[in-house]
């Protein structure tokens, strides 16, 4: 049949209820406990069955149930109180500050499971920053993909194997709303690609108080072959994911153009957003008539740029053979040179390789970078170093904002009223107050572990009902899903570990010592028992592996009833894992997790972590709270590595966790795994909330430079135009820069004791430059072994003494306070911090 016309009948939802259409609308619903709340006693049946979305429970729910709702007292009291907390929450300040002035990029968001637009933690680590800002109220609007297929559903074959199967996404039930033109047509953005022109349309989402914009080129006016562009995440070839790329960043900033909306700050979150800088570029000089040389002054300090990974492999590169057309046809109407965009993609003063990557291109465009995590923030100035190769470690120009939960979003909702109870409202917006610390303690013991066994209960349930439908999914006998339905035990030690299936989290760290394991499975008298989930990527076959033989282990009679592996891992499922687990284990191979939030999920929830001190760990860990696999120590031999961290695991379940949690002399309650809890509860609440992690983004980056983009266009860009001649300077003196080495005049070095002090001088050859233009510094700290300054300080020198020639002498005075084996030397930088970030840099050392 041809021409059909598609209509959707619906109940008419009574006059008194009309505020469920409004609030299914908004995903402020799912994080607020309360509203959730309200949609599941509409009817917890058909709640359940439309998996917690209140679009299509609204469609499906009887007319007759809707008309007894709005007769209902109770109900409509609750429904009143959502709604005065949702007005609250939504209320404008009147002053037009609400208005975006942040703009946030991501190819991936995980908001909830009906959204299927993310994969897994990169995207909930967005889900919770656009949820935080929502809370905080900061200015900030969202850019994104809108996948038809999103990210593939797993399903497990008779040999355990991971398959893919890629459902679509009903629009129709997802609270979207397209975004259209001042006469009601719908606005769309377009991208040239090297066979013609790609369209989207765009999509708008609303995050509490965020709008998150999702381009969707699924429509009639592209080619067949442009439609697919936005079907799947991460799906496709190298190619699909180039122009899903280029469409993000170039097609997203012109969609916000097109709306009315011109972002001060863009944060790219990873280099799948780095596209972004050129479409910025492009805008300063159309319609801003800047040259290309102030709109690179620009970008940059008006740019946030977050890396996530550090493996190496995980960063993104396109060959320049295949990138180059798709920059030719994109950026032909703009002013921009090509040869000048790839090399953005290069390392500094370097010729042009043959890939391109998107991490240098990200971290030359943002005078802004951080790591995930203070550990990983360490492991990305060591790895990204070569882009600056005159500066020290330390200095290089990426910090660290550690990763956050969203506490409202992941905590069960008998948390939810214990925290209310207990510690007050407080704890929603400002969770590491110290007043909220405290007030931690004041929830009972037995409150505490009775909310918590809720949880386990509530898990253990689950685990039971998706285990059966897997069964019946693969057509197991009448046994076998009798048996899924007496998995586990609501009493045991309940140990989970769930998260993407890449070989260096090691998800199969336990089969080490199978028979060691299965010995742990079996202790009747102390019974112990594991949830796995999580899924491989479509093309890691050594991650599918590690699946199978996890699957193969659970198939052992002797055990099957201790340990499962639940299949299509999704925010659903991992809301009930981290509220109902005991101990949260993690056993990534150090440095290669870059933070990891899960275990900051479990932490708010009262579970215990059992990690490698890798990621977030590092920060979180006491031994009042957790447990350290391992001492963090790296070993060359991963397979060494392995053994070593796969026998502290064994003994640390043996010899600690296990006896700690059957430890109860008073009978029914764990006093001592109590307190445990309590201090995980506490040091999650301190350090770990994304309302925490969203205010250092805030305060650190986006203020800073959004009052920069108005200071540097002011007067025809006059700032900009400054930088641009102070750049030119350094670039065409700075090679006449010279040190030569620094004399000490105090006689030994190696006899000086704390309170000695002793004068370094230094002659330096400035050329054209004045010392008005230049710091002058003594570099120094203790040194290891190897004889390298590590942590180093600098003390710049005041003022200099003109020799003649360009040469000037530096005099500074180095006073011992400690003790220890320390080394100094000098360097001249440009005055101040504004060419910290710049590649490769200017940093002259002594000869």
């Amino acid at each position: 049949m041809q021409n059909i016309q598609m209509f959707t009948v619906c109940p008419s939802v009574p006059e008194k209820l009309r505020f469920l259409e409004t609030l299914s609308n908004n995903m402020w619903w799912c994080w607020e406990d309360q509203a959730a709340s309200l949609f599941r006693r509409i009817d917890p049946q058909t709640w359940k069955h439309v998996g917690n979305n209140p679009i299509k429970l609204l469609s499906e729910v009887p007319q007759s149930r809707l008309e007894a709702l709005s007769n209902d007292e109770a109900f409509l009291a609750q429904l009143e109180q959502v709604k005065d907390r949702f007005e609250e929450d939504m209320a404008t300040n009147g002053k037009g500050t609400d208005k975006p002035h942040v703009c946030y990029f991501s190819l991936e968001y995980g908001i909830h499971e009906t959204l299927r637009i993310y994969s897994g933690g990169l995207g909930a680590l967005a889900g919770d920053h656009l949820k935080s800002a929502s809370d905080l109220r900061v200015p900030l609007a969202a850019v994104g993909l809108m996948y038809r297929q999103g990210y593939f559903r797993q399903y497990l074959d008779s040999d355990g194997m991971q398959q893919e199967s890629y459902p679509e996404n009903e629009v129709h039930m997802m609270p979207l709303e397209k975004v259209v033109d001042q006469e009601g047509n719908d606005l769309t953005v377009s991208v040239q690609l090297p066979e013609g022109l790609l369209q989207a349309a765009i999509w708008k989402l609303q995050v509490g108080r965020i709008p998150l914009y999702l381009l969707d080129a699924n429509i009639p006016a592209n080619p067949h072959e442009f439609r697919g562009i936005t079907a799947q995440l991460y799906g496709g070839d190298k190619q699909n994911r180039l122009r899903q790329e280029l469409l993000l960043g170039i097609g997203g900033f012109r969609a916000l153009l097109a709306m009315g909306i011109e972002p001060e700050v863009c944060h790219m979150n990873e280099g799948h957003a780095a596209f972004l800088s050129m479409a910025r570029l492009e805008h300063l000089i159309k319609n801003h008539g800047c040259t290309l040389q102030q709109a690179l002054e620009i970008v940059p300090r008006t740019s946030v740029f977050t890396t996530h990974t550090p493996v190496p492999a995980g960063n993104e590169y396109f060959a320049v053979d295949m990138l180059r057309p798709h920059l030719e046809a994109a950026l032909h109407d703009s002013k921009l040179q090509i040869d000048d965009m790839l090399l953005l993609a290069n390392p500094a003063d370097q010729p042009m390789g043959n890939e391109a990557s998107m991490t240098v291109l990200g971290l030359r465009c943002a005078k802004y970078a951080n790591g995930v995590s203070k550990l990983h923030g360490e492991v990305a100035r060591e790895m990204w170093s070569h882009l600056w190769p005159q500066k020290a470690i330390d200095e290089i120009p990426i910090k660290h904002i550690t990763n956050g939960v969203h506490l409202p979003t992941w905590l069960s909702s008998q948390n939810v009223d214990l925290f209310d109870r207990y510690i007050g409202p407080g704890w929603r917006k400002d969770p590491s107050a110290e007043e909220t610390i405290a007030a931690v303690d004041q929830i009972p013991d037995e409150e505490l572990w009775r909310s918590h066994e809720l949880g386990r209960s509530r898990l253990i349930r689950a685990a039971r009902a998706h285990a059966e439908n897997q069964y019946q999914a693969r057509n197991a006998t009448r046994g076998e899903i009798a048996q899924a339905k007496s998995i586990l035990d609501h009493d045991a030690l309940t140990i989970g570990f769930a998260r993407r299936f890449a070989t260096y989290k090691r998800g199969a760290l336990l089969l080490q010592d199978p028979e060691r394991f299965e010995a742990l499975l079996m202790d009747e008298d102390r019974p112990v028992q594991f949830l796995f989930a999580g899924k491989a990527h479509p093309h890691d076959h050594e991650g599918k592996e590690l699946i199978r033989r996890l699957v193969h282990f659970a198939r052992n009679p002797k055990v099957r009833r201790h340990i499962v592996f639940l299949e299509n891992y999704n925010m659903g499922l991992a809301r009930r894992l981290v509220q109902g687990v005991d101990v949260w284990l993690n056993t990534p191979r150090r440095p290669m997790e870059a933070s990891g939030t899960s275990g900051m999920k479990a932490a708010i929830n009262g579970a215990i972590n059992a990690s490698i001190l890798d990621g977030w760990w590092c920060e979180g860990y006491s031994p009042d709270c957790g447990w350290a696999i391992g001492d963090g120590n790296v070993y060359e031999d991963p397979h060494f590595q392995d053994a070593v961290e796969s026998q502290a695991l064994y003994n640390l379940l043996e010899n600690d966790i296990i006896p700690s949690f059957y430890d109860r002399p008073e009978g029914y309650l764990p006093r001592a795994w109590v307190t445990m809890m309590r201090n995980s509860i506490k040091m999650a609440l301190g350090k770990f909330s994304s309302n925490r992690m969203v205010s250092e983004y805030n305060e650190r980056y986006y203020k800073v430079t959004a009052q920069s983009y108005h200071e540097l266009l002011a007067n025809k860009a006059k700032a900009a135009e400054e930088l641009v001649q102070q750049h030119g300077r350094l670039n065409e003196t700075w090679a006449e820069v010279a040190l030569e080495k620094p004399t000490h005049h105090n006689g030994d070095l190696g006899k000086l004791h704390v309170g000695d002090s002793f004068k370094i001088s230094t002659d330096v050859q400035l050329g054209a430059l004045t010392p008005d233009e230049v710091d002058v510094e003594v570099f120094h700290g203790v040194v290891n072994a190897e004889n390298h300054i590590v942590d180093g300080k600098s003390d710049i020198i005041a003022k200099g003494e003109p020799l003649g020639n360009g040469v000037h002498r530096y005099e500074h005075a180095l006073t011992c306070t400690h003790t220890g084996r320390y080394a100094f030397t000098t360097r001249v930088t440009p005055k101040g911090n504004e060419w910290d970030h710049a590649m490769p840099g200017f940093t002259t050392w002594a000869n």
